[in-house]
């Protein structure tokens, strides 16, 4: 995406590394998806994994977002900054008791229950409280997502969601339970999806599926959760047209009187977000060239986590261009954000950005190495403001210094 962000300002305002989030963008990707499916009855529930800062979720709970969450601390964070509780849907496919009980307590939209262990674990739990536990059921329906292995999620072999046999028992079960209330059916077949057909082919596999209950069990479903995984422009990626995806999605759905849920995250904000980390040195070992930055796989791991590709600019007049790895300081070799890539030659505190960092960035950060996490910024209507302090030393320590 075009930007005109002064990124050099920002480095001299609050140093580096930061991140920095396009607000306004945010608020045109949310709102191309919301018009997409304005034929129908819709809800679009941000995936807060991809960027769980407080300011960004407001930011979309100001649009009507909805909410994604696969943690009980994801749950709170919709509710702190106003999303309501009856536009939250509480996925995982590992809960724990506490954050069972928790999301029953807060009477948010629905469960989404990913086997029948955890189903007999919901109902037990939601006896116990003496609550009607609504739940949707995740269905798996063993199609190829086509992206990378470690963010498929539709295929049998993979942890998530039951298959078919397996819901239509699931979908009994509750029915025929005081403390269920199956009200919603999920399907996510994985991330960063560039291609329609295998959503298609999904989409009609589970719609055949509420035909199916409401035909042979008289079980009427309320909301058909599409997931999320419209995949975004790293290098050259051909996308989903949002209006064909739309499209496809309610052919699949006619004749159903039936809520349509999207559960976007990278498509929201992954193009909105740079990285932004200055040189130390450059380095050459025999022949091969190292430019070391102050940024690290602690702050962005993608690249070391799966192989991923981001768009990398420096920010120098230097036209010289020359094969280089480009790497932080933290002592793994695993620790780079590029391999052989073409970089002019850098100097001491020139600035490189990297792109399409505002989902999967921030929020798989750590602080290893004993390194803080840095600094965020929000960029709306030409204004830049700060959404989440450099962590410090003493922020790192906080925790552990009082049983010293």
């Amino acid at each position: 995406m075009e930007n005109k962000i002064d990124f050099q300002n920002l480095a001299q305002k609050y140093q580096t590394p930061y991140y920095v989030y396009d607000f306004d963008y945010i608020t045109k990707q949310y709102q191309e998806l919301k018009t997409a499916f304005k034929a129908r009855k819709s809800l679009i529930s941000y995936a807060i994994k991809a960027n769980s800062n407080l300011s960004v979720v407001r930011h979309l709970a100001q649009q009507g977002s909805g909410a994604d969450c696969v943690s009980i601390g994801e749950v709170k964070r919709a509710l702190k900054v106003g999303i309501a509780k009856y536009k939250i849907i509480f996925s995982g496919v590992g809960k724990t008791d506490d954050e069972i009980k928790e999301a029953l307590e807060l009477d948010i939209l629905m469960i989404n229950v990913e086997s029948e262990a955890e189903l007999h674990r919901v109902e037990l739990l939601a006896k116990e409280l003496n609550k009607e536990a609504r739940i949707s059921i995740r269905v798996n329906p063993n199609v190829d997502p086509q992206t990378h292995p470690y963010i498929s999620t539709g295929l049998h072999e993979n942890k998530f969601g039951v298959d078919i046999n397996t819901a239509k028992r699931m979908y009994i079960k509750a029915k025929n339970s005081d403390f269920l209330d199956p009200i919603g059916i999920h399907c996510h077949i994985g991330s960063q999806l560039t291609e329609l057909s295998p959503i298609k082919e999904a989409v009609n596999i589970v719609a055949n599926l509420v035909r199916n209950l409401k035909a042979a069990l008289d079980i009427e479903l309320k909301f058909f959760d599409v997931g999320g995984g419209l995949g975004i422009v790293y290098d050259d990626e051909k996308l989903i047209d949002t209006n064909e995806y739309a499209q496809t999605i309610l052919e699949a759905l006619f004749g159903l009187d039936i809520t349509v849920v999207c559960e976007p995250g990278r498509f929201i904000v992954g193009n909105s977000g740079y990285f932004v980390t200055k040189v130390l040195y450059e380095k050459i070992n025999s022949d091969k060239r190292f430019i070391i930055v102050d940024g690290a796989m602690n702050d962005l791991i993608r690249p070391s986590l799966y192989n991923a590709y981001h768009k990398i600019e420096v920010l120098n007049q230097n036209d010289n261009k020359s094969k280089c790895n480009l790497v932080g300081p933290v002592c793994e070799s695993g620790d780079f954000f590029a391999k052989d890539i073409e970089l002019p030659q850098t100097e001491h505190n020139d600035l490189v950005v990297i792109h399409s960092a505002g989902a999967y960035g921030f929020t798989m950060a750590s602080n290893y190495n004993t390194r803080g996490r840095v600094a965020e910024i929000a960029i709306e209507n030409n204004q830049d403001r700060i959404i989440r302090d450099r962590e410090t030393f003493e922020d790192m320590i906080a925790l552990e210094e009082k049983y010293l």
